[in-house]
């Protein structure tokens, strides 16, 4: 098992759709960005790819590639998914809270749960979204954009495994670190 962290910021943008977790939420303001700009997903797949070790967002889906303009956040974590599959790994479970004064995200968690599982391959019990206000503080508190934090459990696959993981005897000692 592996363990990841990502965070992401966006600053609010006149003229744009606000995405969150897949999932437009009315708002008279979006958020600027290359892509959809999701910083809830961009938080997510930085997490992901940071508990492979296979770097991050903006390594895998650069912001001057004009392939990834207007794309949307939810293929960037099914593509995501597909790295750590390459890799070896599978997502086990992903918790995440975005912070903002506004708008009020509560009633599209669910929608925003189904969507990230989905795009994870993933049971919607492995997901949590959560909010918060940053009570005025910072940036964030006087209303300029979202932040988003995401921690992310994978475990390798079992073309990656050790053969004691898999139930077989090993004649030599596995010497690959723990994680």
């Amino acid at each position: 098992m592996r363990i990841g962290l990502g965070i992401d910021f966006h600053r609010f943008a006149p003229g744009r759709r606000l995405v969150l977790g897949g999932v437009e939420i009315p708002h008279g303001l979006g958020l600027a960005g290359h892509s959809d700009a999701d910083v809830l997903l961009h938080a997510i797949c930085d997490a992901l790819l940071g508990a492979a070790a296979l770097g991050d967002i903006g390594q895998h889906f650069p912001t001057d590639d004009p392939a990834y303009e207007g794309i949307s956040s939810l293929e960037l974590l099914r593509r995501t998914v597909a790295l750590l599959a390459e890799a070896g790994y599978t997502p086990c479970q992903v918790d995440a809270v975005v912070v903002a004064e506004q708008p009020q995200i509560a009633a599209h968690v669910p929608t925003m749960r189904e969507r990230i599982a989905a795009a994870l391959g993933a049971e919607m019990h492995a997901v949590s979204v959560k909010a918060t206000t940053p009570e005025g503080m910072g940036a964030l508190g006087r209303g300029e954009g979202i932040g988003a934090w995401a921690v992310a459990l994978i475990r390798g696959v079992s073309s990656r495994s050790s053969p004691r993981s898999q139930g077989r005897p090993s004649k030599q000692r596995d010497r690959r670190p723990i994680i």
